[in-house]
């Protein structure tokens, strides 16, 4: 499949033929490109301050909470994202975001303000997080570099995964864009191609292999690893009972051919032997 014929390729182009030839409507489009702007900084923000913070084990986040108070406000930042992340993707969840800009554009931005929300969540915690200042553990010489090389690979997998379930959706494009172009917002099919016809759920297994490859581990780092590994490993089978809902017997054949997170490394030797 070349790239030009790639779905995944041609959805992101035409959204944004779309969105760079809008019809007319001066206040919409200048209040489309104002949230466009307001989420893809976020975006970036959060996106940098997890690369980074994580990358120095949480030890320099700028947190200044007195402890033992400390250890319960890390506690509530570690859990406020995937409580709030994983509510807002049910049907109640669904509906709150749609009426959360007022006004008639809600629902068209629901996924901007689900990327913004989630944004201003990771900010929260990677930023407000007070550290312990305890280092256990810190990699030098080519152990450093090549832990550094792993996590490099992590984050590559994470966002070729995000890429391969929708990057419109992931990014939040597609609702502002949908506003700009004055259309609806036409989500990404079941995701079945790139990294998801090895597994099925590539994005939480790449963002669980980001939690463990770091150079400098402390006690902040290995409790954010333990809690949101636990998430990853858990909170796909929610999504996975809304994919059944939605697509049925497709998706239950898609089940069964690709396993949840780990490859099946000698399925074709399987496969040739049958």
């Amino acid at each position: 499949m070349t790239m030009a014929a790639d779905a995944r390729v041609q959805r992101l182009v035409t959204l944004l033929q779309s969105a760079l030839h809008p019809p007319p409507g001066g206040k919409r489009i200048f209040f489309a490109l104002f949230i466009g702007v307001i989420c893809h900084l976020l975006f970036a923000a959060a996106v940098g301050a997890m690369m980074i913070e994580m990358f120095f084990g949480l030890s320099r986040s700028y947190g200044s909470v007195p402890w033992p108070w400390a250890g319960l406000l890390d506690f509530a930042l570690i859990i406020q994202f995937p409580l709030t992340h994983s509510f807002l993707l049910t049907g109640t969840g669904s509906r709150y975001l749609s009426r959360f800009i007022p006004g008639p554009h809600g629902a068209t931005l629901a996924t901007t303000t689900y990327a913004i929300i989630a944004s201003l969540q990771l900010l929260a915690l990677f930023l407000l997080w007070t550290p312990t200042h305890i280092i256990w553990w810190q990699a030098e010489g080519a152990v450093f570099w090549g832990i550094c090389a792993l996590y490099a690979i992590s984050w590559c997998l994470l966002i070729k995964a995000s890429f391969d379930a929708g990057a419109e959706v992931q990014s939040g494009a597609l609702g502002w864009m949908s506003l700009m172009a004055k259309i609806r917002p036409v989500f990404p099919d079941m995701p079945t191609e790139g990294l998801f016809r090895i597994i099925r759920q590539p994005i939480y297994v790449a963002f669980a292999m980001t939690l463990w490859t770091v150079p400098v581990w402390t006690p902040d780092q290995l409790s954010l690893a333990v809690c949101y590994t636990l998430y990853c490993f858990f909170a796909p089978r929610l999504k996975e009972r809304r994919f059944e809902s939605r697509y049925g017997e497709r998706f239950r054949h898609y089940r069964e051919a690709v396993p949840y997170a780990c490859p099946r490394l000698f399925a074709s030797r399987r496969n040739s032997d049958a």
